[in-house]
Order: structure tokens, then C-alpha cells, then sequence
């Protein structure tokens, strides 16, 4: 498999579509193979490296938002069931509609997949003013519908239920009791530590700085984007995901999370996770049913399986080359193929 991996992403990063990747595979807390391969900053040459800081994008709902909403609930602190408008009463759509914390975990909320906020708003009060008021475009539970807004909201209901803002809740109560040091929102450090994302009109990239436009105009910290990590973190996390640990969230309650938890047409989601045979599935078909996966805009992947153990940590700065995705959607599916294989992980 080594070989094998290393061959992938040296064909990909030499394709051109993807400026540079580090990736790591592993099955339970053993790490079988890293690789690291490319630029992490095409503007001036700067080579990847294992310790580079990435972007990752949509990954903040699973690493940061729905991890830290289950160690609440984990903690009694809140339960799945509840109406978000218990924590946010100013949330029009979700009071009026009865949607609840397990509705916005699984993108049945009925919110849209997005809203470009930050085009008419000034402000993050601007924003949550205007997100508070989104109306729902179907009623909870009738279908699946990835929703930026509902991870949004989300990432207030979790202030709320903390009494802290969101980053300060995962950072007290994920990523340091896992001892994820070099992850969080709001990143500090030279530009030298960060995976580049897109370039600006200037030519200049951003470097360090939230991709994502709507969790820029929100100071850098949402539920749905602006957690930034290296790849160590992250197979730190994905390790103690598999595990039978019950430290930060019980076991128990990681299983339901990687399971799926919809019966209504549009796709199939667990608590925050993409299931097999949803729209957003990366895994193919070599991957158990009993695997789970997310991807990030700018690029980064994560998918495990706790049955086996196995789990996959894919970082690549492809928005770096631009928004079109097919280089990094062919890799990914490249990847996990071949990991299904090597790994023998049963079907």
C-alpha cells in the first residue's frame, strides 16, 4: 500500500490540479502510512510539509460542531431531541417549524444548503440576525439537504448550551482532552505554517485566514467552517473515533453518530457524517456500510469505518488550483479504493 499511495499523489499533484497533499492511513491508534507530497503555496514555491496547518473547510462539522454537540449531550447538557429554539429563541424558522438539534446533526432541518450572507450583510450580528430569520424551504424531517445554515446555527446553539463561544467550547472540550495542540479556529503564526488556499485578485493566497466567506464575516469561528488542523491532529481524532475510549463523547454515542439516523429521501446521514450511499459519500464501493466520511471545500477529506478500525486523513489545498473539484474528487475515490483493498477491510 505505501507504494501504492505515494504513487497516487505524486500522479496527482504532477497532473496539476492539486498544488499538494498529506495524507495518512491507519487502522485503530496504529498509523500505517504517511505521505506528503507538493506545494503548500504556489505563489512562492513553498514546499508541504507534514506539519502544515490546513484549512478544513466543511471537516469544522464533524471534527469541531457535531463532536463538541455530542460531548454536551454526552454530558447531559443538552439531549438530540431538543428544539433548537429552546437555545435560540430568536430563530424564527426553527421555532415556528419545530426543528430540532438532531434535525440540524443529520441536514434535515428544512434550512437551505446555503445563504451568501456575507453579500449583504456587514456584520456577524448582521449575519445571525439574517441566518435567525432564514425560512425553512421544506418542513424538518421530510428530506435530506446538506445545509451550511443548519451548522451555523448549530455552532450557536453549542455558545449557548456552554455558555462560551463556540471555539472556546472546543477547544475545553474535543480538541484538548485529545490533545489536539495544533488545531482550532483563528489560527496564529507565520504564513509559512498554513496550506494556501485561493488566490485573490491581487494574486496573492489566503494563507492562515478562513476560506470560507460567511465564517470570515463571522470573526473566523462557525459551525460550519474556519477549523484549521494538521494532519497529526487529525489522526489523532480519527484513531480515538474508532475506539472503544469513552473520553470526551461515550463510545455508544459515536456508534449512533457513525450510523445512519435518516429515513427520508435526499441522501444518508448519521449525526454530522456522511453515510454510504449518500450524495456526498466518497468512499466507493470497496468501504463496509458500517463506514463514514466528510469532506472540506478547500480540499480535506476524513473517512472511517469503527468496525475495522480503518480511517483515512486526506489534506490537499486543491481550491489553491481553483474551484473546480474533479482533480481532488478523483483522487479521493482513488484513495479510498485502494486503502479498501490494501487494508482488506471487510465489505
Amino acid at each position: 500500500m505505501p507504494e501504492t499511495i505515494e504513487a497516487l499523489l505524486g500522479a496527482a499533484v504532477g497532473a496539476g490540479g492539486i498544488p499538494g497533499v498529506v495524507a495518512a492511513v491507519g487502522q485503530g491508534q496504529a498509523t500505517l502510512g504517511q505521505w506528503v507530497a507538493g506545494q503548500a503555496d504556489r505563489t512562492s514555491g513553498r514546499p508541504m510539509r507534514a506539519d502544515t496547518v490546513f484549512d478544513l473547510a466543511s471537516l469544522t462539522k464533524v471534527v469541531a460542531t457535531t463532536t463538541v454537540t455530542l460531548a454536551l449531550a454526552g454530558r447531559d447538557e443538552l439531549k438530540l431531541g431538543d428544539p433548537v429554539a429552546d437555545y435560540l429563541p430568536d430563530a424564527r424558522a426553527c421555532r415556528d417549524g419545530r426543528v430540532t438539534i438532531a434535525h440540524l446533526l443529520t441536514h434535515t432541518s428544512g434550512l437551505p444548503a446555503g445563504r451568501t450572507f456575507h453579500r449583504w450583510c456587514g456584520s456577524r450580528a448582521e449575519l445571525l440576525g439574517d441566518l435567525y430569520q432564514t425560512p425553512l424551504d421544506e418542513p424538518p424531517g421530510s428530506r435530506v439537504a446538506y445545509s451550511d445554515p443548519g451548522f451555523m446555527l448549530l455552532g450557536e446553539v453549542v455558545a449557548a448550551v456552554a455558555g462560551e463561544p463556540l471555539d472556546a467550547a472546543v477547544r475545553r472540550l474535543v480538541t484538548g482532552p485529545l490533545g489536539m495542540t495544533g488545531t482550532g479556529f483563528r489560527p496564529n503564526g507565520p504564513a509559512e505554517r498554513f496550506a494556501a488556499t485561493e488566490c485573490r485578485g491581487d494574486g496573492t493566497a489566503w494563507t492562515g485566514t478562513v476560506h470560507d466567506e460567511n465564517a470570515r464575516l463571522m470573526g473566523g469561528v462557525a459551525g460550519h467552517a474556519g477549523l484549521f488542523a494538521p494532519a497529526a491532529d487529525l489522526a489523532r481524532f480519527t484513531a480515538w473515533w474508532v475506539s472503544t475510549d469513552d473520553a470526551v463523547v461515550p463510545a455508544a454515542l459515536r456508534q449512533a453518530a457513525a450510523s445512519c439516523q435518516t429515513g427520508s429521501p435526499g441522501g444518508r446521514r448519521g449525526y454530522g457524517w456522511a453515510c454510504p450511499g449518500d450524495a456526498f459519500d466518497i468512499l466507493g464501493g470497496g468501504w463496509p456500510p458500517t463506514a463514514v466520511s466528510h469532506t472540506g471545500f478547500t480540499g480535506t477529506s476524513l473517512a472511517l469505518d469503527p468496525p475495522s478500525g480503518a480511517w483515512v486523513v486526506l489534506l490537499t489545498n486543491a481550491v489553491h488550483a481553483g474551484r473546480d473539484a474533479t482533480a481532488v474528487r478523483a483522487l479521493r475515490r482513488a484513495v479510498h479504493e485502494t486503502v479498501a483493498v490494501k487494508a482488506s477491510i471487510p465489505p
